[in-house]
């Protein structure tokens, strides 16, 4: 499978989840690589699959970004979201947690665009629009305030940092579900998701031995994994 199709490969959504590839990066030293706990997606079983297209928010105190009031009341944040590829993600941090990131017409034009989701260290709002559409939205929480008068997007398609140490880069595979969003460096990704699928067999045969009754000690020697 060659890194171009791996955001449409069905059987990665199926056969992996986050645990079994955060577990493998450990083990090859990328030991810092879940975004933080708080982030949720909107619906308990999606599944995140996707490419990173990072975004850059700040806070402000007024309503327009430059003294022409005319224009960009969002900053870059409308550049940004028409600026989405297929198979990407529009992964968000930056600003304090007090308002909505993402909204229903956004998840409408990325849907359009091809996108395959949404990750926001912060809030979404139009609850009931976004769950219209079967499009992937991870975040901390509904959150009606919106971001106009208290933030704007400053940057695009650029490295970004979340507050637990984790580094995004453009083009990082981010694979998401109920458990957590994991980051896999797009350099490594093919090492480690060869590694992820040897170790989700590894569990299916140690959930077979122990539902056969072998011990937890037993199936750990026997197997290395559990």
């Amino acid at each position: 499978m060659s890194a171009h199709d791996v955001t449409s490969n069905a059987e990665l959504r199926e056969s992996l989840f986050s645990a079994v590839i955060g577990d493998v990066m450990d083990e090859m030293g990328f030991v810092q690589q879940f975004l933080p706990p708080q982030i949720k997606p909107i619906r308990s079983q999606t599944v995140l699959l996707g490419r990173a297209m990072p975004v850059l928010e700040a806070d402000c105190a007024t309503t327009w970004v430059s003294s022409d009031q005319s224009s960009q009341p969002f900053g870059k944040m409308l550049h940004a979201l028409d600026d989405l590829k297929p198979g990407e993600i529009y992964i968000c941090n930056g600003s304090s947690a007090t308002y909505a990131l993402w909204g229903e017409l956004m998840t409408l034009r990325a849907t359009k665009l091809g996108a395959a989701g949404a990750v926001l260290n912060g809030y979404y709002r139009d609850t009931r629009g976004i769950m219209q559409f079967d499009f992937p939205v991870f975040a901390l929480g509904s959150y009606a305030q919106d971001q106009r008068v208290r933030g704007r997007v400053i940057d695009y398609r650029c490295e970004i940092s979340f507050p637990n140490g984790v580094r995004v880069r453009p083009g990082d595979l981010l694979f998401g579900d109920q458990d957590g969003i994991v980051v896999i460096p797009q350099d490594d990704e093919r090492t480690i998701l060869d590694a992820a699928y040897d170790k989700a067999r590894s569990e299916n045969r140690v959930r077979n031995a122990l539902l056969e009754g072998m011990s937890a000690v037993e199936a750990f020697n026997s197997f290395g994994v559990m």
